[in-house]
Formats: C-alpha cells, sequence, structure tokens
C-alpha cells in the first residue's frame, strides 16, 4: 500500500516538481533515500542471492517517477496522532473498503509464481 500510495501521489503531480514525500513505512523511506532499491534492481530484483524482491513492477514505477520530480523521502512514525497521518490512514481504510478495487498483476503474477 505504501509504494502505491507514493505512486498514486507522484502520479498526480502535472509538471515537474521539487516534492517532499513522507511516509511512515521505514522499509520505503530506507530502500529509497539509501539507494537500495537502485541495488535491487542492478541485481535482478533480488535482495540477495535467495531473496527476490517483492513486487518489482511497482519499484520501477517508483523510480520512473522519481525521474521525473526531485524527490525527497521522509519518515514518519505511524499511529502516533500525526494529523496528516491520521488522515492518511482514514482515507487508505476507506478506499480499501471501495467494492471495485483495481487489480494488482504484478502482485498477482509474483504469487502465482511461488506457488508454481
Amino acid at each position: 500500500m505504501e509504494l502505491m500510495a507514493a505512486i498514486a501521489g507522484l502520479e498526480a503531480l502535472k509538471e515537474k516538481c521539487q516534492v517532499t514525500l513522507y511516509s511512515d513505512s521505514e522499509y520505503l523511506v530506507k530502500a529509497m533515500s539509501k539507494g537500495w532499491v537502485q541495488k535491487w534492481r542492478a541485481n535482478g530484483w533480488r535482495r540477495n542471492k535467495r531473496k527476490k524482491v517483492l513486487n518489482p513492477d511497482l519499484w520501477e514505477k517508483l523510480l520512473k517517477l522519481c525521474q521525473q520530480h526531485q524527490v525527497e523521502f521522509r519518515w514518519v512514525k505511524g499511529h502516533a496522532k500525526t494529523s496528516e497521518n491520521t488522515r492518511c490512514d482514514e482515507l487508505a481504510v476507506q478506499a480499501a473498503r471501495q467494492p471495485n478495487l483495481a487489480m494488482d498483476d504484478g502482485y498477482i503474477k509474483e504469487t502465482r509464481e511461488e506457488v508454481a
């Protein structure tokens, strides 16, 4: 969800922007700010010799969007009564309850490959 939120936010921008993207996902923030994603991509979307990176399609999309904009990632503690974070959680829950959610084809493909 955090990856999708970052992607959706950046996709909403109509022109090149300087952005500070706040997330309560340490994984997302560290992956982008510490260069993990670039290493994973260089390693064929593997975290190490055994573990594949989940959602490589989404990471690719996020990297492409970050090339279009100047993006700084910052971590905020989740569920800490920060008004913006609380509002984001409310919107995420509301969206997840919608009956016609888009299918994540990349996730379905990964799941099928793991089962096979």
